[in-house]
């Protein structure tokens, strides 16, 4: 997996990238069916010039789409946090859809009318 960060306005890099480091980890067990030369993440720090708060924001780029997350938060940590549980539940959506699992749910049987 390949990953860049970019940061804007922002002193404290050390905790970003462990964070990120944290996250990427959990988020690998994900994307084991793809080659990892292929995987692709772009992430972006920026803190807000006039308040306390900071806006994080990933690119994932697979070869079969693009997924974007974003997270903002007065901590860096929750910021990174929020970004990547909104990049796993879309991850996972996105491989349903490319499963075709739509496809292989069940449907009930409907129950037969029984007259009395």
């Amino acid at each position: 997996m390949k990953l860049s960060l970019s940061y804007k306005n922002v002193d404290l890099r050390e905790p970003i990238e462990t964070e990120v480091a944290h996250h990427l980890g959990k988020l690998e067990k994900l994307l084991k069916t793809y080659a990892p030369d292929l995987v692709q993440v772009h992430a972006s720090v920026e803190k807000h010039p006039r308040k306390l708060a900071y806006a994080f924001s990933l690119n994932l780029s697979l070869p079969t789409g693009t997924l974007h997350a974003s997270g903002d938060g007065p901590d860096v940590r929750l910021s990174v946090k929020n970004a990547f549980v909104d990049l796993s539940a879309q991850l996972k959506k996105h491989q349903a859809r490319v499963r075709r699992d739509y496809q292989w749910k069940r449907k009930r049987a409907v129950p037969a009318l029984v007259e009395r």
